[in-house]
């Protein structure tokens, strides 16, 4: 059995995908922790239990797309949106490092409402106002005085989030910002 103590949260169900059951993940951890041969941890009416995985396709670095044993159906999958999902301690010791209980990660859902601040030239660039998890890799969409802009929400480009002053400084790719600028359209 496994024991409240023995277990860490490592990211969120979001949403489904697809109709036979598949479910976005988004993981505080790498998405290479998620194997058939671990199980991801629900809490169920207050009791951890244990699903195991039959597929995963990661999508990026820290989101996957998993397919859980006998959930075969959207209805199914739906259970699950916004879930905690958790590990357990023995299974995540090498992933989440010594300090994990000190620190409260955000999702990235939690950063919507956030300020995009561009690395390069320390500008607001606009108001996160949803994420988009359609594709590969997460985007924020973000509004701006030119219009609404897609800006990857990849790790290696985030390079700070204050959560106080509600800003997320991302290294936007060179070029991005005059796709969508009224000069081009």
């Amino acid at each position: 059995m496994i024991g409240k103590d023995d277990i860490e949260a490592i990211g969120k169900f979001l949403k489904t995908h697809a109709l036979k059951g598949e479910l976005n993940v988004q993981l505080d951890i790498d998405a290479d922790f998620i194997r058939p041969d671990i199980p991801l941890i629900v809490k169920r009416d207050g009791i951890p239990v244990p699903f195991f995985i039959s597929s995963v396709r990661p999508k990026g670095h820290f989101a996957s797309l998993v397919k859980l044993d006998g959930i075969d159906s959207e209805e199914d999958a739906r259970e699950f949106i916004n879930q905690i999902i958790y590990a357990r301690k023995t299974d995540v010791a090498g992933y989440l490092g010594e300090d994990s209980d000190q620190e409260e990660g955000l999702y990235i859902d939690d950063m919507i409402g956030f300020r995009i601040v561009d690395a390069y030239t320390e500008k607001i660039v606009g108001k996160i106002e949803r994420v988009d998890l359609s594709t590969a890799n997460a985007l924020f969409v973000t509004s701006t005085p030119d219009g609404e802009i897609f800006i990857p929400a990849a790790a290696e480009l985030i390079s700070g989030v204050d959560p106080v002053s509600r800003t997320v400084t991302v290294e936007i790719p060179k070029g991005l910002m005059n796709l969508n600028s009224k000069n081009n359209k």
